[in-house]
């Protein structure tokens, strides 16, 4: 199998675990913003924040333990640090989103906030999934070495001349 077929499909794998993860992430976010305006009277922007932070929450252990246990596991405080700041800032495109169906279009009926809801973490998962694999869940050192001594490893190398043959 060529490196490049590989390395398509390590690709395939990861946005499938990201997807699974994600998804069970809408159902969490949505699950918590549904259950937080049916028993509060919570402005929905408010809701829908209160929902995010659970969901982010739940990725994060998801992500970490599943989609991406095979990064680098050094230095958790960096790596949770700029989880929560690129979690931040999908939170803020996630909620404008909502936010701007809702107070700027009026389109605040249970249904048009799911939507807008459902819509603004589309937008804001498509952010999360690069900045996640790029600054937050970073490919450990140590495989890409290994990955490209196994590459060298096969490629032929030429035989050495026979001592008899060499000039001195």
């Amino acid at each position: 199998m060529e490196p490049r077929s590989s390395g398509l499909q390590r690709l395939v794998r990861e946005v499938a675990k990201f997807g699974t993860v994600g998804v069970a992430g809408i159902f969490v976010n949505l699950g918590v913003f549904n259950l937080v305006r049916h028993v509060s009277d919570l402005p929905v922007v408010r809701a829908s924040i209160i929902a995010t932070v659970v969901a982010i929450a739940f990725n994060y252990v998801g992500f970490r333990y599943w989609t991406y246990r095979d990064r680098d596991k050094g230095g958790r405080t960096k790596e949770l640090t700029l989880f929560l700041f690129f979690s931040a800032i999908g939170l803020v495109i996630e909620n404008g989103v909502l936010y701007a169906a809702t107070y700027g279009f009026g389109w605040d009926s249970p249904l048009q906030s799911n939507v807008f809801k459902f819509v603004g973490i589309g937008v804001a998962t498509l952010f999360r999934f690069w900045s996640y694999r790029t600054w937050v869940f970073r490919v450990q050192p140590a495989k890409e070495a290994e990955s490209i001594l196994v590459a060298e490893s096969k490629k032929p190398h030429p035989e050495p001349e026979p001592k008899s043959q060499r000039v001195p």
